[in-house]
C-alpha cells in the first residue's frame, strides 16, 4: 500500500492578488513578486509543514502564475485543488447547484457591462465586478445592482479593493477553501500551527476561523481587516513577517 503524507505540524496559507502579488489595474498582469516566489520555495523545503495558495481566481489561471513544485494550489476559494503531485480534487457534489445557479445570473450581470469602466470576470464559481475604471458616480448604483440580484437569487455579494466579488454557491468561501485543505491534510488546528495572509473580505471568513483556533491571520494592506490580525503593510512585509515566523533567513 502507498504510504500516506505525514500529517503536517504547520500549514501556511496565502492569498494571491494583493498577497503575493501587487494589485495591478490589468489583472491579467498579476505575477507572483520575487521575494514572494523565494518565500514559498523556502517554505515548502521545511519538514513536516504545508504550504497552500488559496485564489477566487480559476484554478489553471492560478497554476499559470505560481508554477513550481510542492504547493497545494486552490482555485475558485477552494472549490478545486491542484495537489503537489499532480492531482486534481474539485467540489464535484457542488456542480449541478453551480450550473443552475451561473443559468439564472449570468444573463443579469451582463447587463452591468452597459456601464463604462465595469468589467465583468467570470471565475465559474464566482463573478468579480471590476470598477476601477468606473466613474465614482456610477458605482453606488453597481452596489445597489447587486444588492438587489443578492436578494432575488440567494447568492453573496462581497468587496474588495474596486471590486465587488458575488460568490455564486455563498457557502463557497475561502473559510471553505481552508477547511478542506486542512481536511486533505488531516491537519487539526491547534495553537500556532496555522498561519493565514490575505487582503479582502473573503479572505476575513478564513482569518477569523484561523484565530478561534489560535492560529495567526495576517491582514496585508494599510487596514486592518478584522480584530485580532496582525497588519503587515504591503506584500513585501509579509514576506518579512513569514520569513520571520518560519525561521528562515531573512534577505539583507
Amino acid at each position: 500500500m502507498p504510504t500516506r503524507e505525514p500529517v503536517p505540524e504547520r500549514v501556511w496559507v496565502f492569498d494571491f492578488d494583493g498577497t503575493l502579488s501587487s494589485l495591478v489595474a490589468d489583472r491579467g498582469a498579476a505575477a507572483l513578486l520575487p521575494e514572494a516566489r523565494e518565500l514559498l520555495s523556502g517554505l515548502v523545503r521545511l519538514p513536516r509543514q504545508a504550504t497552500a495558495v488559496l485564489s477566487s481566481r480559476l484554478l489553471d489561471d492560478l497554476a499559470a502564475r505560481v508554477d513550481f513544485r510542492g504547493l497545494y494550489l486552490g482555485g475558485g476559494s477552494g472549490a478545486e485543488w491542484l495537489l503537489p503531485g499532480g492531482e486534481r480534487r474539485t467540489a464535484d457534489s457542488k456542480t449541478r447547484r453551480l450550473r443552475h445557479i451561473r443559468s439564472a445570473v449570468l444573463p443579469a450581470l451582463e447587463r452591468l457591462r452597459e456601464i463604462p469602466g465595469v468589467d465583468l470576470e467570470d471565475k465559474r464559481w464566482s463573478v468579480a465586478v471590476h470598477v476601477r475604471q468606473a466613474a465614482p458616480d456610477e458605482r453606488p448604483g453597481v452596489l445597489s445592482f447587486l444588492e438587489s440580484l443578492v436578494r432575488t437569487t440567494g447568492i453573496r455579494l462581497l468587496r474588495g479593493p474596486e471590486v465587488f466579488e458575488i460568490l455564486l454557491l455563498p457557502e463557497i468561501d475561502k473559510l471553505f477553501g481552508a477547511v478542506v485543505l486542512c481536511e486533505m491534510l488531516r491537519h487539526v488546528p491547534s495553537p500556532g500551527s496555522l498561519v493565514y495572509a490575505g487582503d479582502d473580505e473573503n479572505d476575513t471568513m478564513a482569518m477569523e476561523w484561523v484565530i478561534r483556533n489560535g492560529g495567526i491571520a495576517l491582514s496585508v494592506g494599510a487596514e486592518t481587516l478584522i480584530p485580532g490580525v496582525r497588519l503587515v503593510d504591503g506584500p513585501s512585509a509579509l514576506v518579512r513577517e513569514v520569513r520571520r515566523l518560519a525561521g528562515l533567513d531573512e534577505k539583507g
